[in-house]
C-alpha cells in the first residue's frame, strides 16, 4: 500500500504537468529526518513517455490548520495521515533547525552559511505569492524557499544568490542556508534556500503598472514626470542590475566570445513550430541575429530578468529568483551569456507594463502614444542608471541588444499563445513595431 501521491500532486499550483496526462506518481527515494518527518523524491510519469521529478517534505499525523488541510493532506496509510510538512508549523521549524546545525541525513545536506546564527521564533506561514516553488515566511525576517520540480544539476538561483551574498552585494537578499542532495550517480540536486525576507518591499511590476495607470488621468506627460513618474526608480533599477553584473564578473570572471546566436536561432525555430505565424518574420530575425554575431563579453547573468524579479526594499532595489528561464536546460541557464540578455528582459518588461493602458482598447491611438512615451522614458532611464555603474551604455550595443530583444519577443509570443492567448497581441505588436518599416505598422 502506497500513498496517493498522484492525486495530491495534481492539486498543487506548482505542478507543471497540467497540460499532460499523468500516468503515475511514485516515491523513488525517501530520507528519514526525524520520527515524524521525511524527505521524499517523486517521479511523475506521463502518458507521452516523459518524466519529471518533484520533492515533498512529509510530516505524519501533524495538526494541519483547517484552511490548509485540503491542499496539504497527501493521504492515509496504516492509520497514519501524511501531509506536506511545509504546512506544519512545527515541522517547518525542525527543517530550519536541521539547517542551523548543519545536519546530514543520507544524501541530504542541510547547511547554514558561514557565521550565520538562526533562532527563529516567529510563526511560519506559507506564502501565497509563488507558483513554481513554495516559500515559507518566518515573520518579516526569513524565507525558506523549497524548489518543487527538480532538475539535476546546481540550481543557478542557489549558486548565484550564494555567490552574490558572500561577496557582499547590497542588491540581493542575505543568504542564511541551503538544502541539497545528489542523484545516485553523484549529480547534485538543489532543494531549498533560506534567505532574508525583503519585508516592506514592493515588486517592480506592481509599481511600474501603477505608474502607467496614473497616466490615464494625465494629459501633459511632462507634468506626469515632474509629479513623480517611475523613471527615477527605473534609473535605480539600472544601477542595481549593473552592480550585480559587476559583482558576478568579480566573483566568477568573464570571457570574450561569440554570443549564443545558434541557440537563439534554434529557439526561434522551435517557437515557429508552436506558432507558425512567426515564420513570416524569418528573414528579419535571421538578419538581426547575423548582425549580432560578433565577439562580445560573456559572463554569468540573471537570465530571466523582468520587473517582477526586482523588489523595492526601503534602502535599495533587490534582484531575486536567479533560476533563469524555467523551461531551459539547467546547463544552458548556467552558461555564460551577454549581460544584454538581462537588459533586454527589462526593456521588454517596460513594454509589457505600458500595455496596461491599452488592455481595454488596444487601438486607442492617444493611449498608445502615452504608453510609447512612458516606455521610452523608462527604458532610457534604466540604461542611464546601468551605464553610471558599469561604464557601458547598453544602447551603444544596439545590434546585440536588438537580438536579445527579438529572442525575448519570440519567447513571449510562444508563451502567450500557449498559456494566455488574450495577451498574445502585446508581443506580436512589438514584433511588428520592431521590424517597421519593412512590414506594415499597427
Amino acid at each position: 500500500m502506497t500513498l496517493p501521491y498522484g492525486e495530491w500532486l495534481i492539486r498543487q499550483r506548482w505542478y507543471a504537468g497540467r497540460t499532460r496526462e499523468l500516468a503515475t506518481a511514485e516515491a523513488i527515494a525517501s530520507t528519514h529526518l526525524d520520527d515524524r518527518l521525511e524527505h521524499v523524491l517523486l517521479e511523475a510519469t506521463y502518458a507521452d513517455g516523459g518524466t519529471e521529478q518533484y520533492q515533498v517534505f512529509v510530516t505524519w499525523d501533524a495538526p494541519i490548520r483547517e484552511e490548509y488541510a485540503a491542499i496539504a493532506t497527501i493521504g492515509t496509510i496504516d492509520g497514519r495521515v501524511a501531509s506536506d510538512a511545509l504546512y506544519d508549523e512545527d515541522a517547518t521549524r525542525r527543517i530550519v533547525a536541521l539547517i542551523a546545525e548543519g545536519a546530514e541525513r543520507g544524501p541530504l545536506r542541510l547547511r547554514p552559511e558561514p557565521d550565520v546564527e538562526l533562532d527563529l521564533t516567529d510563526v511560519p506561514r506559507v506564502s501565497e505569492a509563488e507558483q513554481s516553488n513554495t516559500s515559507v515566511l518566518f515573520g518579516s525576517e526569513v524565507i525558506l524557499k523549497v524548489f518543487r520540480r527538480l532538475v539535476p544539476g546546481i540550481n543557478p538561483d542557489v549558486e548565484l544568490s550564494q555567490v552574490l551574498a558572500r561577496h557582499g552585494s547590497r542588491h540581493v537578499p542575505a543568504m542564511y542556508g541551503t538544502v541539497d542532495s545528489s542523484e545516485p550517480d553523484g549529480t547534485p540536486l538543489s532543494l531549498a534556500t533560506l534567505t532574508a525576507f525583503a519585508a516592506n518591499s514592493g515588486d517592480g511590476w506592481s509599481m511600474a503598472t501603477a505608474s502607467v495607470r496614473d497616466l490615464l488621468g494625465t494629459v501633459d506627460l511632462r507634468a506626469a514626470e515632474a509629479g513623480g513618474d517611475f523613471a527615477a526608480e527605473s534609473t535605480r533599477i539600472g544601477e542595481a542590475v549593473g552592480d550585480v553584473h559587476g559583482t558576478l564578473v568579480e566573483a566568477l570572471g568573464s570571457e570574450t566570445a561569440r554570443p549564443p546566436i545558434e541557440r537563439l536561432m534554434s529557439r526561434f525555430e522551435t517557437a515557429v513550430a508552436t506558432v507558425p505565424d512567426l515564420a513570416a518574420w524569418s528573414d528579419e530575425v535571421r538578419s538581426v541575429f547575423a548582425a549580432a554575431d560578433t565577439p562580445t563579453t560573456l559572463q554569468r547573468v540573471h537570465g530571466d530578468l523582468h520587473l517582477g524579479q526586482v523588489l523595492r526594499a526601503p534602502e535599495n532595489w533587490l534582484l531575486i529568483d536567479f533560476e533563469g528561464e524555467p523551461g531551459a536546460p539547467i546547463a544552458e541557464r548556467r552558461a555564460p551569456d551577454s549581460p544584454l540578455r538581462d537588459v533586454a528582459g527589462m526593456m521588454r518588461s517596460f513594454d509589457y507594463a505600458s500595455h496596461q493602458l491599452l488592455v481595454d482598447d488596444p487601438d486607442d491611438e492617444e493611449l498608445a502614444l502615452k504608453a510609447s512615451d512612458w516606455v521610452q522614458r523608462n527604458q532610457d532611464a534604466f540604461c542611464v542608471g546601468y551605464a553610471s555603474v558599469t561604464g557601458t551604455d547598453p544602447r551603444e550595443h544596439a545590434a546585440l541588444l536588438r537580438a536579445y530583444e527579438i529572442d525575448k519577443l519570440v519567447y513571449e509570443v510562444a508563451y502567450e499563445s500557449r498559456y494566455r492567448p488574450t495577451w498574445k497581441w502585446i508581443p506580436e505588436r512589438a514584433v511588428r513595431r520592431m521590424f517597421a518599416p519593412a512590414t506594415v505598422r499597427d
